[in-house]
C-alpha cells in the first residue's frame, strides 16, 4: 500500500517551486523606504534595536535606554515617553 500512495504522489507531482527558489514573500526589509537613511536614523535604529534585543519592551524603558546610550532626537534634545511617538512618526515621512 505505501508503494501504491509513494506512485500517486509522484504522478501528480508539485507545481510549487522547491523552498530554496520560493521567493520570501513576507521579509521585505526595505517595503517602505523610499530613501537611503540618514546617519541619525542608523544610529537610532541601531540603538533602539539593542534596546529591545536587551529585553526592554516598554516605552519607559525603552526612552531610558536611549538616552542612557546617548541618543537625542534630531532637536537635541532627551527622550520622554511624550515627544517618542511623534519623533518617530516624522522620522518616517
Amino acid at each position: 500500500m505505501a508503494e501504491r500512495i509513494m506512485q500517486l504522489v509522484q504522478v501528480v507531482g508539485s507545481q510549487l517551486p522547491a523552498p530554496s527558489q520560493e521567493p520570501d514573500r513576507y521579509l521585505q526589509p526595505k517595503q517602505a523606504q523610499y530613501r537611503a537613511p540618514t546617519n541619525y536614523e542608523d544610529l537610532l535604529g541601531d540603538a533602539i534595536e539593542r534596546t529591545f534585543a536587551s529585553g526592554v519592551h516598554d516605552l519607559a524603558g525603552l526612552v531610558e535606554s536611549l538616552n542612557r546610550q546617548g541618543m537625542t532626537t534630531r532637536a537635541g534634545e532627551r527622550w520622554t515617553e511624550e515627544n517618542y511617538g511623534p519623533e518617530i512618526a516624522a522620522l518616517s515621512r
